[in-house]
């Protein structure tokens, strides 16, 4: 089945940990990013980078081609108090005017991509000296720990999912940037435990790549039920510090593309 994030949109909603705090403060603080900036971030989704850029006092457009998940970010950016302007589309046939941007931004999203006519876009988009900023948090497996747990639990139930064992690193997305005409390539990465109840947890699964946005509703009612018990007879306390991995890769636009 194909990966549909639209699929589980009200957990990914509640359940996905956003960007942390300290993303938003390094992007201010290194001149990633200004108040006043026009902003685009790509893949959107439930619009976690662009509320925060937004509540920063960017003039955000988040782009998406999901209808169930701009949906969720609309309700999510009323109840913070903040504007959004929406463009539903893929991030390959999107159509924004040369120079239209002061940053742009790809948070959890890279890899959906076709990557090297996407960067050629984002650089089109951006204004001479704009910056992109892709950026992951992601979980992180370790050795008996309960994400690894988890994953092997979701290979159990879809052989098929291949974003397992990550490091939380993508030293790729370098070349990406390099070979489409960017310089000034910074990275920088941190770590964080994120608290998890189990039925927050469960409700953050169900709502990844390899499970809700992949599986029939069967298989994730089933899935959900053995992590329950998994985490019960394994990782019993709450709440469980569950470790992420912030990763942060940035390059400056250097001109206009003809």
């Amino acid at each position: 089945m194909a990966i549909d994030f639209g699929r589980t949109a009200a957990d990914y909603a509640r359940h996905r940990a956003g960007f942390p705090e300290i993303f938003f403060e390094r992007l201010l603080g290194d001149g990633s990013v200004h108040p006043g900036d026009a902003a685009l971030d790509l893949g959107t989704g439930t619009g976690t980078v662009a509320r925060g850029l937004a509540l920063r006092g960017c003039d955000v457009t988040g782009l998406d081609h999901s209808a169930p998940l701009l949906a969720q970010a609309a309700e999510l950016d009323r109840a913070a108090g903040v504007q959004v302007k929406q463009v539903r589309a893929r991030v390959e046939n999107a159509d924004f005017a040369s120079a239209s941007f002061d940053v742009v931004t790809a948070g959890q999203c890279w890899h959906w991509f076709e990557r090297a006519r996407s960067a050629a876009l984002v650089r089109k988009w951006l204004r001479p000296g704009g910056r992109f900023v892709i950026a992951h948090f992601d979980w992180v497996p370790l050795n008996g720990n309960m994400v690894q747990d988890t994953e092997r639990l979701i290979l159990a139930y879809n052989a098929g999912w291949t974003m397992h064992s990550g490091s939380g690193l993508y030293p790729a997305w370098l070349k990406d940037l390099a070979e489409a005409g960017f310089n000034d390539l910074r990275t920088w990465s941190l770590d964080v435990e994120v608290p998890y109840s189990h039925a927050d947890w469960r409700g953050r699964i169900r709502a990844s790549a390899g499970i809700g946005a992949s599986l029939d509703e069967a298989k994730v009612q089933r899935f959900d039920a053995e992590l329950a018990e998994m985490l019960a007879k394994r990782h019993a306390g709450e709440p469980m510090a569950v470790p992420h991995r912030l990763w942060v890769l940035s390059g400056t636009a250097p001109g206009l593309l003809d």
